[in-house]
């Protein structure tokens, strides 16, 4: 059994070095990919029509505003392209209060687009290179956490690679959406937390061994991973509504850690001791701090007049006091009206898909379309990049999800348990949206979902492979499974980049990458 140190904190494998080289290694081979021809292609790609206009004008005037009258004015759209910013002309004065433009979506993950377009320009590039670097990090992000859940350098590499590979997040690594930044927030704070999980057992250790025990168990003190991932959480929520979801899941997960940590070492009432001793730090962890992120990320429509609703006037006619009341109630009636069109977006659209079916890869969605005349040799030629996740990955996240629920029923182990808490994160909450509100939703709303299927696939080959003092032939059927996995992953991404990354190519060659019918 070993000691109990080992038992609750089982060490980490033991070459620091490969620890970090493997999984920089890994980011770079991601990185790449995601760079190679960002700009490709020179156009304004989906919904970048809202978020590139939206981040810039976040960074000119500290508030969206509206391009000509219209957001998806398509006049805009060549001259953003062209690094003509002249799109703002009709709203000036700056100080003029005209044209301010109502949004359904938090600021912050505009203000990081806004911040590659303030640093590259107001060009694809630069306001795609936000997301692209939020894409490397997240893969290094997912090895060094897969490390620290399996204790192999060798898994948490391959469930980086795996991330790198998958299309989905490599579309939205290359893409100024919004989806891409929320994966990359709601994955560092389940990050944050599983460091936490294993600080908080060491300090619960070092008191076992240096304390008479107790029924509760003692109070651990400071959490300061668990408050970094609660700033991270809010972060997500500051980007788009649904990272709530994961924020809801997490706090009841490292709850759940919590109680379970002091069951493990012996307490009586280990569950009585999570609450009274543990729940100040997850109140100001998983509450206060996730609040206080989301709220600073709309200080731009705070300090200006310009924004939305926001009644800068009328708050500031009567003095300092009624300026903070009515800036807060003009801030609340914006939420309520958010919440009314996110819950009435129904409109049809040809791209949409239901819940049950994005698992399955039916219906992706094609980010940019065109027929070049030339630049592929044939007579026939097309550009796509459609947001689709890589097939071999996806399906292979389904059965390795099988394995994690058996897992968790025959042994509680809390890997199997994070995975799935955080998949039902991801996608059972729409639902309820599709059946309730009959919601207009698209497959790429499973971004955030994605990292926990690459995690579920590596543990799902840790259980093959087997601890290290497994027979040494199970150890390499394993592991010969698990590479021969990697290297599937690795051809049926390879096969669909030229429509995964925007390359023009014959008509047939795109016709043939064409795996399902829902993808044409």
């Amino acid at each position: 059994m070993g000691s109990t140190r080992e038992r609750l904190v089982p060490p980490m494998p033991g070459n620091v070095l490969w620890g970090w080289l493997g999984p920089l290694l890994v980011a770079a081979f991601g990185a790449v990919l995601r760079f190679a021809d960002l700009g490709r292609p020179h156009a304004v790609m989906f919904d970048e029509t809202y978020y590139a206009k939206d981040a810039l004008a976040l960074i000119t005037f500290g508030v969206e505003r509206k391009a000509f009258g219209s957001v998806e004015d398509p006049v805009a759209d060549r001259m953003l392209i062209a690094g003509d910013t002249r799109i703002w002309e009709t709203c000036v004065p700056p100080d003029s209060g005209a044209c301010p433009l109502y949004v359904a979506h938090p600021p912050l993950g505009k203000w990081m687009i806004g911040a590659g377009e303030q640093f590259f320009g107001a060009n694809p590039f630069g306001w795609r290179v936000a997301v692209a670097v939020a894409g490397v990090a997240s893969i290094l992000i997912l090895a060094r956490v897969a490390r620290r859940m399996t204790r192999s350098t060798l898994l948490g590499c391959l469930a980086g690679l795996l991330l790198a590979l998958d299309g989905l997040h490599f579309v939205l690594s290359r893409t100024a959406l919004l989806d891409g930044l929320l994966a990359f927030w709601v994955l560092a704070g389940f990050a944050c937390l599983v460091v936490d999980r294993d600080h908080m057992r060491s300090k619960l250790v070092d008191w076992y061994e240096s304390s008479p025990l107790s029924e509760q168990g003692p109070g651990l003190g400071a959490r300061p991973w668990r408050l970094a991932a609660g700033a991270c959480l809010g972060a997500a929520c500051a980007v788009k509504w649904s990272g709530i979801f994961f924020l809801l899941a997490f706090a009841v997960m490292s709850l759940v850690w919590d109680a379970g940590a002091r069951r493990a070492i012996g307490l009586r009432r280990p569950y009585t001791g999570a609450v009274n001793r543990d729940a100040t730090t997850a109140l100001s962890g998983m509450v206060l701090v996730p609040a206080a992120v989301y709220v600073a990320s709309w200080a731009g429509w705070f300090a200006t007049p310009l924004g939305w609703g926001r009644n800068w006037e009328q708050a500031a006619s009567q003095g300092p006091f009624y300026f903070v009341f009515d800036s807060l109630r003009s801030w609340l009636a914006y939420h309520f009206q958010v919440l009314d069109f996110h819950s009435g977006l129904s409109t049809p659209h040809d791209y949409q898909s239901e819940p049950w079916q994005w698992p399955l890869l039916l219906r992706p969605v094609p980010f940019h379309w065109d027929t070049p005349p030339s630049g592929c040799g044939a007579a026939r030629c097309a550009q796509e990049v459609l947001g689709v996740g890589t097939p071999v990955i996806w399906y292979g996240a389904l059965a390795a999800f099988i394995v994690m629920i058996a897992w968790y029923v025959a042994a509680r182990d809390w890997r199997a348990g994070a995975v799935l808490s955080a998949y039902a994160a991801g996608w059972l909450p729409w639902f309820y949206y599709a059946f309730a509100d009959d919601r207009t939703m698209y497959l790429f709303y499973m971004a955030p979902a994605v990292p926990f299927m690459a995690l579920a696939i590596v543990l799902a080959a840790g259980l093959l492979v087997g601890p290290a003092g497994a027979p040494p032939n199970r150890r390499a059927l394993g592991a010969a499974l698990a590479g021969t996995f990697a290297l599937l992953a690795l051809a049926n991404f390879g096969w669909l980049h030229p429509v995964l990354s925007g390359e023009v190519i014959p008509h047939e060659d795109w016709w043939r990458r064409m795996l399902l019918r829902g993808w044409v």
